[in-house]
Parts: C-alpha cells; sequence; structure tokens
C-alpha cells in the first residue's frame, strides 16, 4: 500500500544543491529507471512481469548489494535455515520485488487481475460491515508479496481505501512514481504534515487507510519481529484508537503462477495498547512470513538494533 519498494530511500529534509553531484546522480537514476519501466511496459503482461522479476535478481540486486543483506538477515533471525533454504530465498526475494515493481507500473492490467481474485480470510464480513456503516478502517500491511494488490482489490470493489506513501530521496523521480500508485487508486496522502490534514478528513468521514508497518523506525517502539527487538512505528494504532477505527491486517500472496494472487483479510485486532496492537500486528506478518519466506522484503535493513559480539 505505497511503500517503499520503488527505487531510491525515504526522502530526507533538504534536497541535494542546484548543480551538485547528488542532483546528476537522481536525474541519471530517474532517465534510466524511466527508460527501463517504459521499455518494460511495451511488452504483454504476462512477459513483462517475469522479465522484471529477471532484471531485479540477476542484474540489479547483485549490484546494490540485495543478495548479501537477504543473507545477513536470514542469518540473524533464522540461523537454522538449511543452506539450500538460504539460496532459495536469495534467489527469489528480488524476483519478487522485481515483479512488485513493473505491476505496480502496469495500471489497468494490474488491477484486473486483483479484481478477480477472491477475498479471503476471516475478516472479510468485518470489513464490509465496517464499509456499509462508514466506519474508518485501518488497512495494515507489510512489504510482502505485492502489497498494493490488496488495494487494489479493495479500491476495484468500491471501497474507499486512501494510502500513506513515503515520497522518494529522488525529487525527479518521485513524481512519475506517484503518479504511478495513483492510477491504482486515490487518495493518497504524503507522509509528513502536508497529508495529515486530509488523511483525517479521509478517516473522519469513514474512509479506510493503508498503511505499511515492517520498516525500521529510528523514534517507533522497540518491539519484536522474528524474536528480535525491531523498533516499529505506533501510529497504525494510535489512529484506530483515536478514531474508533478497525485496524486490519491485510495481505496479498504471490501465487506459483507468479502473476496472480490470494487476498488475505484477517479479523480485527482487539483495541487495546498501541504497543500490544502493534507487536499482534509484528506477530500477524511474521506467522505469514514463515509460511512464504521468500515473498517478504528482506532486502529492507528491519533490524537495526544487533545483538553485542563476543567479548
Amino acid at each position: 500500500m505505497c511503500g517503499s519498494v520503488k527505487p531510491g530511500s525515504p526522502a530526507k529534509p533538504e534536497g541535494p544543491a542546484p548543480g551538485s553531484d547528488l542532483t546528476l546522480r537522481h536525474w541519471l537514476q530517474d532517465r534510466l529507471l524511466r527508460g527501463l519501466i517504459w521499455g518494460l511496459l511495451q511488452l504483454p503482461y504476462r512477459w513483462r512481469v517475469p522479465l522484471c522479476g529477471w532484471v531485479m535478481a540477476q542484474i540489479i540486486a547483485p549490484l546494490a548489494g540485495y543478495r548479501r543483506r537477504v543473507r545477513d538477515n536470514l542469518a540473524l533471525v533464522l540461523p537454522d535455515l538449511s543452506a539450500s533454504e538460504v539460496r532459495r530465498v536469495v534467489r527469489r526475494v528480488p524476483d519478487n520485488v522485481g515483479r512488485t515493481v513493473i505491476e505496480i507500473y502496469s495500471g489497468r492490467e494490474f488491477i484486473d487481475r486483483a479484481l478477480v481474485q477472491p477475498l479471503t480470510g476471516a475478516g472479510v464480513e468485518a470489513l464490509a460491515a465496517a464499509h456499509a456503516a462508514q466506519r474508518p478502517v485501518i488497512l495494515v500491511t507489510g512489504h510482502f508479496g505485492n502489497y498494493d494488490a490488496s488495494r487494489a482489490a479493495l479500491i476495484a470493489r468500491g471501497y474507499r481505501v486512501g494510502a500513506l506513501y513515503m515520497p522518494m530521496a529522488n525529487p525527479y523521480f518521485n513524481a512519475h512514481y506517484v503518479a504511478a500508485i495513483s492510477g491504482i487508486g486515490t487518495p493518497l496522502f504524503q507522509r509528513g504534515r502536508e497529508g495529515l490534514a486530509a488523511m483525517v478528513r479521509h478517516l473522519r468521514q469513514g474512509g479506510m487507510l493503508g498503511m505499511l508497518v515492517d520498516q525500521h523506525m529510528r523514534h517507533g517502539e522497540e518491539l519484536t519481529f522474528f524474536g528480535r527487538p525491531a523498533r516499529t512505528a505506533l501510529s497504525a494504532a494510535e489512529l484506530a484508537l483515536k478514531y474508533n477505527a478497525l485496524l486490519v491486517p491485510t495481505y496479498a500472496v504471490r501465487q506459483p503462477d507468479g502473476l496472480s494472487f490470494e487476498i488475505i483479510v484477517d479479523p480485527p485486532i482487539p483495541h487495546g495498547t498501541a504497543q500490544d496492537m502493534t507487536q499482534a500486528l509484528n506477530d500477524s506478518l511474521e506467522q505469514l512470513v514463515r509460511k512464504h519466506l521468500d515473498q517478504w522484503f528482506w532486502v529492507h535493513r528491519r533490524w537495526k538494533t544487533r545483538p553485542a559480539g563476543p567479548t
């Protein structure tokens, strides 16, 4: 739901000075990425999606250091994983990331595929009831499968789903990306003051808000994920408590054909403390990731708190 598979890291408070080397690199990156995406979009959907996965896995991942990061994360939280399974996950994770990127840029074709997938899970009826009653809902997912497939499927069914997104560090490419995710559905709310007022209005009017909460947040609460300390934002739970909204985990599990998804809507997380509710979200995602290790974005630096070495 408008997360950060897109190229570039989250935006920093101040952009590069005009004429700086960073500005030039951002401009070149923008030209390269737009050209690659444009070329892939000329191909039939059934070809472009696996091809983008291959490009990410075989070309970009080695250059960007993604393979090593996946191995490091697996070694930290799943040290007993077999060598063959590590190799499989290292190979498949960037492939899924690449597929996700081009799917998001595929607009109507991606939406049509998400729409034909049935909604499954014990939370489907609760979500439909909240929609009918115009009760606000916070939909929470992780960087798993294709996280925007849930949003696409719900919007296509008439649900009023807005999404929170993080602008990219590359100002040239950011507008290109925002246009792509807008094609899946609106409204979109930029993380920070600019999007806060509109987001609050949307919730007060009974809308739904999609959020991702599985990245390291420096000022987040130190909860656990895969048994390790993981700083996690409490904002989804805090919004649910403040606006009496349902807090609903939802996921899109990529199917063996690599092109379709199972859209899962879990039961709402019971209201309690923001910490307990957010830990329940972490636990929900962890349970699913353990079933599909190759579909979570292990390329993220999720665990910044590392165990101390031997003294």
